[in-house]
């Protein structure tokens, strides 16, 4: 069994990952442009998405319903394990207070069952934080709905809830040691002035005071927003948020992984963070982002896949956004452990060929079919 270079073809089906990720993945291709092995980084960063996963409420995986998303409680779940970082979302009340929280909009249901929604930007931070469990003993909050990707309204219930937080409390409350990605969320159908965009930065910086010495990424899928962010608080890596290509939008500099290089080669930004599916369907575009000395970071479901996660060390991609903290970096740890044989024989890459382990070559199989001639 020979190992020949990899000239991948596009990618079909990426849609669809299984709730409970095995290591029967799926028979697929990636697409043309990169060639396996080259560069092999030597760890790879992994990310809590929204803490220690976002929620699927509607999900039969109980693991998507474990605990409350974008809370002190998913956090500090999230540093229980070997996680560099953990991204949440972050969003200014009416009367300028950065509150995490993900959705634009707050449901809930009134005395009669009626659900009403409320925009968070519109609400005070006493307003927002009288939604979900209290902190105060014998007081309920207001009921918290969601709203689905097909329309459905589902109760918010999960396994180990807890209270809505904001961003000062995330620093005064969450291990130290862990590292935040702080997006800056904005509604993809309102259109903001730049103003608006320095407001709410000078807002969110002021409680930068308790940050210390915690590392800190910002990002934004808005352009503008990052490019502001890189402007008036330099101290912070800044990285370009895109669908690469999967969902297309008004502005042509969130259409794809190449925009996304010139939006921050000309904003001085340090990186991009991409949906995985626009990578693996233009893999051709991550040597040019390595060329431009930025970092590449990914996130979509196909991360809380091992073999997915596993395929992106080996493109040289540098960190994942993950929803499955546990399983997902106790797999890349069994993974990415180098062989007795790979430390005494390691050799100049430039001089000799890429070479696998068996194990390497078993999970590559896995993934892509094409990649081996017999």
């Amino acid at each position: 069994m020979a190992l020949k270079a990899v000239h991948v073809s596009d990618v079909p089906n990426l849609d669809h990952v299984p709730e409970n990720p095995s290591l029967s993945l799926y028979s697929t291709s990636l697409p043309k442009g990169v060639e396996l092995g080259k560069k092999r980084n030597p760890r790879l960063m992994v990310i809590g998405h929204r803490g220690n996963g976002m929620n699927v409420l509607q999900s039969s995986d109980k693991r998507m319903r474990a605990i409350k998303e974008n809370s002190i409680a998913s956090f500090n779940a999230a540093a229980a394990f070997p996680v560099d970082f953990i991204e949440f979302d972050v969003q200014v009340t009416k009367d300028d207070c950065p509150v995490i929280f993900h959705d634009d909009f707050i449901l809930s249901r009134d005395n009669y069952g009626t659900v009403f929604e409320e925009r968070i930007t519109d609400l005070r931070v006493s307003e927002f934080l009288c939604y979900g469990p209290q902190k105060e003993a014998g007081k309920h909050g207001n009921a918290l709905l969601r709203k689905t990707k097909d329309g459905k309204i589902v109760e918010w219930n999960v396994e180990t809830d807890d209270f809505l937080c904001t961003l000062e409390e995330a620093f005064l409350s969450v291990e130290p040691s862990l590292g935040f990605n702080v997006e800056l969320k904005f509604d993809d159908h309102i259109v903001y002035d730049q103003d608006y965009f320095i407001h709410v930065l000078q807002v969110v910086l002021q409680v930068f005071g308790y940050a210390k010495d915690r590392p800190i990424i910002f990002s934004s899928f808005h352009p503008d927003a990052a490019l502001l962010i890189r402007i008036e608080k330099d101290k912070y890596p800044v990285f370009f948020l895109t669908n690469g290509g999967t969902e297309i939008f008004y502005d042509v500099r969130r259409n794809s992984l190449e925009e996304a290089i010139k939006v921050c080669l000309e904003g001085g930004l340090q990186g991009i963070v991409s949906e995985v599916k626009g990578v693996f369907r233009n893999p051709g575009a991550v040597p040019k982002i390595k060329d431009s000395k930025l970092s590449l970071l990914t996130y979509g479901k196909l991360n809380n896949v091992a073999e997915a996660v596993y395929m992106q060390h080996l493109m040289g991609i540098d960190g994942v956004i993950v929803d499955l903290v546990k399983e997902i970096t106790e797999s890349i740890s069994d993974l990415m452990k180098p062989s007795n044989d790979e430390e005494e024989n390691s050799v100049d890459s430039a001089k000799s060929k890429p070479k696998f382990t068996e194990q390497e070559l078993s999970f590559l199989l896995k993934l892509i079919p094409e990649l081996i001639q017999i």
